[in-house]
């Protein structure tokens, strides 16, 4: 018999088992393969990329939304430029909006209808700390928090990170960008209405330290990316705790598409403030089924327990598998794709 760089089936199984189990160091050494694509995504004459983390696919899942702070790691100074921009297939800019309007883009989703969920996580004057629902078009639908106002009440966010639309219509936000911050989860229904939250600052389960991203499988549980804790939290609708896994990394950005496979973008493990020094940079894919990690795209730059935040912080899948890595330190969005 021919060796084989696979494990057996066998080992899968208990590896998956020690996943569900007991806490598993992050996985640096699953075979990698897609190859990037840098400059896939034109910018319009003029203008250039800013630090980005907020990528979500259209609802065609074949266009792509992304947030990008106006040429810098800041919108602030910057009114008469959009944030929230369109590209097609090709990488061409369709359309963009939101000029004005957000301080500093962070977390993005599209729900079924189409429309933008932008998490706009600094707040600047009268803007900011807030949650924002746009149509596909740019018009603002709803907002969620109070403008320029960091809180914890009901209707406030300090520095919320993500937010997510579940298939019933219920809206998730998590909140807290920074280990100081409110570290929870709040729901709200398709109206705005406050439900309830959950969430305090620590390292229980159920507690976080900047929980950074939120995704959502097929069986509509809630995966929260602890990434001040180094796990994922994944969580019923209703916030009871399901599960803890460790071994995707410390996790920036979420996102499941619908196989099920997730990907877990870690931007950040290896830089002194971390602690998470035998870990690797870059995005790791696996089933959510078995908590088996069969992909590693790891960051292009050598580790540096110097360097701040390179690869990607926000990642997004669209319907043909490409992957998208939304970039803070080195300020792009770059394509991965199978050869």
């Amino acid at each position: 018999m021919k060796p084989t760089n696979q494990p057996p089936h066998q080992l899968i199984i208990v590896l998956a088992l020690v996943a569900l189990s007991t806490p598993v160091s992050a996985q640096n050494h699953a075979p990698n393969p897609y190859s990037a694509q840098d400059g896939w995504a034109k910018m319009p004459q003029g203008r250039t990329w800013g630090s980005t983390s907020a990528v979500y696919p259209a609802a065609d899942g074949r266009h792509i939304w992304v947030g990008e702070r106006c040429g810098e790691n800041t919108c602030v100074g910057h009114d008469d430029l959009d944030p929230i921009l369109l590209f097609d297939p090709e990488g061409r800019l369709v359309r963009s909006f939101g000029a004005g309007m957000i301080v500093w883009p962070h977390g993005l989703h599209v729900d079924s209808e189409g429309n933008v969920w932008v998490a706009d996580a600094r707040g600047e004057g009268d803007k900011g700390h807030q949650v924002h629902k746009f149509s596909p078009d740019g018009e603002l639908l709803m907002s969620l928090g109070t403008a320029g106002v960091a809180g914890d009440g009901q209707n406030e966010f300090n520095q919320p990170s993500d937010v997510l639309v579940a298939p019933g219509g219920d809206i998730f936000v998590v909140d807290g960008h920074g280990s100081g911050g409110n570290n929870r989860v709040v729901k709200f229904s398709s109206d705005g209405t406050f439900i309830k939250t959950w969430g305090t600052t620590g390292a229980e389960a159920g507690e976080f330290r900047d929980p950074h991203a939120l995704a959502m499988d097929s069986q509509g549980r809630l995966f929260v990316a602890d990434r001040g804790n180094a796990r994922l939290q994944i969580f019923t609708q209703d916030g009871e705790h399901i599960e803890t896994w460790t071994q995707f990394g410390r996790p920036s950005g979420l996102f499941i598409d619908a196989n099920d496979v997730l990907y877990s973008a870690d931007s950040e493990s290896g830089a002194n403030w971390s602690q998470n020094f035998g870990w690797r940079r870059g995005i790791r894919i696996g089933s959510v089924a078995d908590a088996y990690v069969t992909a590693f795209i790891p960051d292009p730059a050598p580790p540096s327990r110097e360097a701040g935040t390179t690869a990607a912080e926000g990642v997004a899948v669209d319907a043909a598998g490409n992957i998208y890595g939304a970039e803070v330190g080195p300020r792009q969005l770059r394509r991965y794709v199978r050869p």
